[in-house]
């Protein structure tokens, strides 16, 4: 297993993260348990950060909260002076029990409710992100009756097939987030705003897909956007202040995955964006949203294994006490990953097997194939790469509680949320009498 960030191997042959035995973790916090590293999720922050300072471009970074949402996540957004996009009053009104600054968040989402967008006008938080026209009128109806001016960005499809699963492909024709760039939708979209008495249109936002590992689709977009921004320009006299490209820079899940650096992924957008406005007398401030490439390295999710099942001349099956409940990934578009012994790192690999998950499901595979040592009931697993949208899709199929999730660094592990009770489960519900 691809050991990043903080994670090591300790001289008791244990995996370490953030200067924690794993080990330890598990005797403390049990099993399964999400593990995140402080420091690998500060610093991929901060690789943005410093990206775009060396090419002297206005810009603003925002956290993509649905990868992985906490009100510790969200403190560590704020620490770091990024942006906080959320696409729920859920995501919202995390944030806000967090402290955050309410006019530092923006607001996405194909299908916001009326609730929704009434809770984000009430908070005053900076922007939406508007999908589509007849969102576009209830904003409007909204901000007009309470007399509120409100910011937005146009959501605007380029109609850009990214090289990514098509259920991670969100900028291509058909699409069912934004507005396409025809008469009818995107041009129609920016009259629209620019006619709204309490609308005022900052910008244009576009979002291609997720885990994309080369530049092209970015700068094809980008070449879109701009060309749009420029018809914008000389048919309505609108000056875009804000490009906002979206996320989707791939990350590591197993070792064919070849991401680029982040700074490769932001010096040819602003190359990009540069070449296309080097005829005006202003350059918009490029925003970036980034969710995986910031939490996704960073988590750890450790388990311990139960019954051990061979099939001669078949499949070795092992089994841990979680699966699709805390990792969807698979199940819902067959993603790969990586794993080790945690408890017993220095072993050699001697067998391939396949970690299955304890649900009722066939489909509740986590990993197909992979190299360990001799497998023991009580071991510790550990998958890497689960920092983004683990949590996230996290769910009580078969009644199974949701994960504890740690913070670790530096040798201190905070808990950040605690594992469900069985309470939990039915604390919402009514018996029949």
């Amino acid at each position: 297993m691809y050991l990043h960030g903080t994670s090591r191997t300790n001289k008791h042959g244990h995996l370490e993260i953030g200067g924690c035995s794993s080990v330890e973790l598990v005797e403390q916090y049990g099993t399964p348990l999400y593990v995140m590293d402080e420091k690998l999720i500060r610093s991929r922050m901060r690789e943005f950060v410093h990206a775009f300072e060396e090419t002297s471009h206005p810009f603003q970074m925002a956290y993509a909260s649905k990868a992985f949402s906490t009100m510790a996540m969200c403190k560590i957004v704020e620490e770091e002076g990024f942006l906080l996009d959320v696409v729920s009053e859920g995501e919202l009104y995390t944030a806000l029990k967090a402290g955050f600054p309410a006019e530092r968040i923006y607001m996405h989402g194909n299908n916001k409710s009326i609730s929704e967008m009434e809770m984000g006008i009430k908070h005053r938080i900076g922007w939406f992100v508007v999908d589509n026209l007849n969102e576009l009128t209830m904003l409007q109806q909204i901000a007009a009756s309470k007399d509120v001016s409100v910011r937005i960005l146009l959501r605007i499809k380029p109609g850009i097939t990214a090289h990514t699963h098509q259920y991670i492909q969100t900028g291509q024709e058909d699409s069912k987030f934004g507005l396409d760039l025809t008469p009818s939708q995107a041009y129609a979209g920016v009259q629209q705003a620019l006619q709204s008495s309490h609308i005022e249109l900052d910008g244009f936002h576009c979002h291609i897909g997720s885990q994309i590992f080369d530049v092209e689709g970015f700068v094809h977009a980008i070449k879109r956007m701009t060309a749009f921004a420029h018809h914008c320009h000389q048919m309505y006299g609108l000056q875009t202040n804000i490009l906002n490209l979206g996320g989707g820079f791939g990350v590591r899940y197993q070792e064919s995955d070849s991401p680029l650096p982040i700074s490769q992924y932001v010096k040819q957008m602003v190359k990009e964006v540069q070449a296309g406005f080097q005829n005006f007398d202003w350059v918009p401030e490029i925003w970036l949203e980034p969710g995986r490439r910031i939490v996704g390295e960073a988590g750890t999710t450790l388990y311990t294994i139960g019954t051990v099942k061979e099939i001669p001349n078949i499949r070795k099956y092992v089994a841990v006490d979680g699966g699709m409940t805390d990792n969807l990934r698979p199940a819902l578009y067959q993603a790969q990953y990586e794993a080790m012994l945690a408890n017993r790192a220095f072993e050699p690999v001697s067998e391939v097997v396949s970690i299955a998950g304890k649900c009722c499901e066939s489909g509740d595979m986590l990993i197909w194939d992979v190299s360990l040592p001799p497998v023991r009931t009580g071991d510790t697993l550990a998958v890497s790469c689960t920092g983004a949208y683990h949590y996230a899709l996290a769910n009580n199929y078969n009644r199974l509680r949701r994960p504890a999730i740690v913070f670790v660094n530096d040798g201190t592990a905070r808990l950040v949320v605690q594992r469900e009770s069985l309470d939990d489960l039915i604390r919402l519900e009514q018996a029949i009498v």
